[in-house]
């Protein structure tokens, strides 16, 4: 099978730390990356000697990404894709170990879906960043809405808090993050230094506030851990006092994050030069470092707070969105619409 997409592609340089290959191949685990800058869905994992794998597929502005037992669903500009691993268990394929296949996909409008999560009855939640609520998806229509914060009057296409976050707690939807509360149209870029929040979704109630620009809350090990963007540190929020405690400080803007064990795996990305990133204190933050904003994934050990491990992308990827650890993976691929592969690989589903 030709892994390679295109024949011709910008350059990509990928670095990372001595020991971070060691620890994926202890680990027995691969990583899904998306980045909606570049419009490419990333799959890090290991080749049979034990050196980096990186394969790549072009999806236009994709962005949340969510596992499921055997497969994934991605968000597109305006489509959402599940995606559906068919090789059966120990099967390989050049060095592979799974093959998705974009199975099903559904047209949603560009309603700038955010966070993906898969419910305990198997249904797709995911944030509706544009209408400012939760969703599932529709056979009807572009979406179904589930939950809208109370402050939020009616749904409306104008993205009023920028709701962008969702944490799962026990199989259903616990907790989200909004850049700001407001109810007017993009009045979320008013709050953006000290605006955000978290809330409760069974109970409407905002449970902290004082946030950044928080994105990727998720509820791991009896904790409601999240990326607070805005300054660039990532911890965990004291339900008992409505505190943000900083774990660590990270290099660059937060989003992403994904759990593995005692290990969280956060997306970096260099900050844009425009409105929606200036004046946030990451950058007074990084200064008093003497460090630049970087690009790629850290692996922090929630035990200490130290970066462990890390991954850095130079080159064309300036921005990531989404980070999913993949358990018992060792070398992704998918399939893609630019080549005509996709027409090739056929399968058939075993009778019983």
């Amino acid at each position: 099978m030709d892994t390679n997409e295109t024949t011709a592609t910008p350059v990509l340089e990928i670095n990372t730390s001595r020991q971070m290959l060691s620890w994926l191949a202890e680990q027995k685990l691969a990583i899904a990356l998306t980045t909606y800058q570049i419009g490419k869905l990333y799959f890090v994992g290991l080749k049979s000697d034990n050196t980096l794998s990186v394969f790549e597929r072009s999806f236009n502005r994709c962005m949340g990404l969510c596992a499921t037992p055997n497969g994934l669903y991605m968000s597109s500009l305006y489509q959402v894709w599940r995606f559906e691993n068919v090789f059966e268990t120990g099967q390989q394929q050049d060095g592979f170990d799974r093959l998705y296949v974009p199975q099903v996909g559904y047209t949603t409008g560009d309603l700038d879906i955010h966070d993906m999560a898969v419910d305990s009855d198997g249904r797709l939640v995911f944030v509706n960043t544009l209408f400012g609520c939760l969703a599932t998806l529709s056979e009807t229509h572009s979406f179904k809405p589930l939950w809208k914060p109370p402050f939020i009057s009616k749904l409306a296409a104008e993205d009023r808090c920028h709701l962008n976050g969702l944490a799962m707690k026990d199989g259903q939807p616990a907790y989200v993050t909004a850049v700001g509360r407001s109810d007017v149209a993009d009045g979320w870029r008013e709050h953006r230094s000290d605006g955000g929040i978290v809330m409760d979704v069974n109970s409407d109630e905002i449970v902290c506030t004082g946030l950044s620009m928080p994105h990727s809350p998720r509820w791991h090990d009896g904790k409601l851990w999240l990326l607070n963007s805005g300054t660039g540190e990532f911890g965990y929020v004291d339900l008992n006092t409505g505190r943000f405690e900083s774990l660590c400080f990270c290099p660059g803007y937060m989003r992403g994050l994904s759990f593995h064990g005692n290990f969280a795996l956060v997306g970096l990305s260099k900050p844009r030069h425009n409105k929606t990133f200036s004046g946030l204190a990451l950058d007074a933050n990084l200064k008093s470092r003497n460090a630049e904003a970087r690009c790629g994934v850290q692996v922090i050990d929630l035990r200490t707070g130290d970066v462990v491990h890390w991954l850095r992308m130079d080159g064309v990827v300036e921005e990531l969105y989404d980070v999913v650890a993949l358990p018992q993976v060792r070398r992704p691929m998918a399939l893609g619409f630019k080549t005509d592969e996709i027409r090739r690989v056929l399968s058939v589903e075993t009778e019983l």
